[in-house]
């Protein structure tokens, strides 16, 4: 049975806590901890599969809880319950928490992020994905710039100047970033020259996602020999995240999600990359059966290695501690249906973006044989939605 920790000095919360969440005792194995201190020594004593702290404690914020938690614990996975008055505190965790809650949170929420989480955690463990992971010798790791620029993140004097001196001090990063900013793909009136006006010019998720993508490809690009090459894959991914993106706008969703949709996008085939990087010849097999078979691409991976691109790419991302929206995004862009959440969240925005972009560049393969989850966005009531995102997605349309 898994372990659930939820957190919070107030016992009366905690009893409500309870209360709400009777009707999965029998599911989950739930400890209540008064404070922070409390916390981790019940943690010392049996490691929780989740922690779900309050942010605002006197003796240990959420925060900092969450924080030492991730060093000690680096397995469990980590919510945070917030205002949005404690925006200051937030930013002090943004490295050690894995989603942040909104109070108040209903029951049904609580349940379904816990158990999304616990599932994202069956994913990890999963014996075929390890397997074939255990076989590779190039897996890329988050890179130091990354941590940096989240570091600065949880500082609240950080200014954007700093950012970008940050990531001027990395030359490969910043030449590959400014001939991206620079690209028609953003789109932007003018030239820019300077990182930190890079950084003005796209917001600071946006730049994070970008170091992150950036270094991933170029760390795993070089190796790739297959059917199609980093450079096609990169403008895949960076294409199926800005219309991702786009698609959250247009549902009007919280700036959160908008910002993870790209973010989604752009790591959703990052398995792939991966899988091209480590074993190249019998990707190139699978692709080929693939054609000769009339099945789709993550079929053939799936028999050709026991996992295929979706749950290769969840895996990383999961041990990178990611967000759970990013991990649901890899492992479930072609069938969502299978996710637990069942409403709008960055997977709904890649799932539909990446076939959009897959139809647009006209691609003969097999990859070209996706298609839209009918019965997962016609259960969100977003089927009808299907013919706007696309006109938006082909340029038909100007939002």
């Amino acid at each position: 049975m898994k372990r659930v920790l939820f957190v919070d000095d107030e016992p009366l919360v905690l009893e409500g806590l309870q209360r709400m969440l009777f009707g999965m005792r029998r599911e989950w194995d739930m400890r209540f901890a008064g404070g922070g201190s409390e916390a981790l020594r019940m943690m010392a004593e049996a490691p929780a599969d989740v922690v779900v702290s309050d942010m605002r404690m006197p003796e240990m914020n959420g925060a900092q809880l969450l924080n030492e938690v991730m060093r000690l614990h680096p397995k469990a996975v980590r919510f945070i319950l917030s205002g949005y008055s404690d925006m200051e505190m937030i930013m002090q965790c943004v490295s050690g928490t894995h989603q942040f809650l909104s109070k108040p949170c209903d029951g049904e929420t609580l349940r379904s992020v816990v158990t999304r989480a616990l599932e994202m955690d069956l994913w990890l463990n999963n014996d075929s994905v390890k397997a074939l992971v255990s076989k590779m010798g190039a897996l890329p790791s988050l890179p130091s710039l990354y941590f940096e620029v989240m570091e600065q993140l949880g500082a609240p004097e950080t200014t954007l100047d700093q950012v970008g001196v940050t990531i001027a001090k990395d030359p490969g990063m910043t030449a590959k970033m400014l001939q991206l900013v620079n690209s028609a793909f953003f789109g932007l009136c003018r030239q820019i020259s300077d990182p930190t006006e890079a950084v003005m010019q796209l917001g600071l998720e946006t730049i994070k996602s970008l170091v992150l993508g950036i270094h991933v490809f170029s760390e795993l690009g070089p190796a790739m020999n297959g059917p199609f090459s980093a450079e096609e894959l990169w403008h895949h991914s960076l294409a199926t995240g800005r219309t991702a993106r786009r698609i959250a706008k247009l549902e009007r969703q919280e700036k959160r999600i908008i910002e993870e949709s790209f973010t989604a996008g752009l790591l959703h085939d990052i398995g792939r990359l991966v899988l091209l990087a480590n074993l190249p010849a019998q990707y190139k097999e699978a692709f080929e059966n693939a054609q000769r078979g009339g099945i789709t691409l993550v079929e053939a991976e799936r028999a050709a290695f026991g996992a295929g691109h979706p749950e290769v790419g969840g895996y990383l991302l999961g041990l990178w501690g990611l967000p759970i929206s990013l991990v649901e995004s890899a492992v479930y862009h072609h069938r969502p249906s299978l996710c637990q959440a069942k409403n709008f969240m960055p997977l709904t925005a890649v799932h539909a973006a990446n076939v959009f972009e897959e139809e647009i560049a006209g691609n003969a393969g097999p990859e070209s044989r996706v298609e839209l989850d009918r019965e997962y966005l016609t259960g969100l009531g977003l089927w009808n939605r299907v013919p706007v995102w696309k006109d938006m997605a082909m340029g038909k349309r100007t939002f």
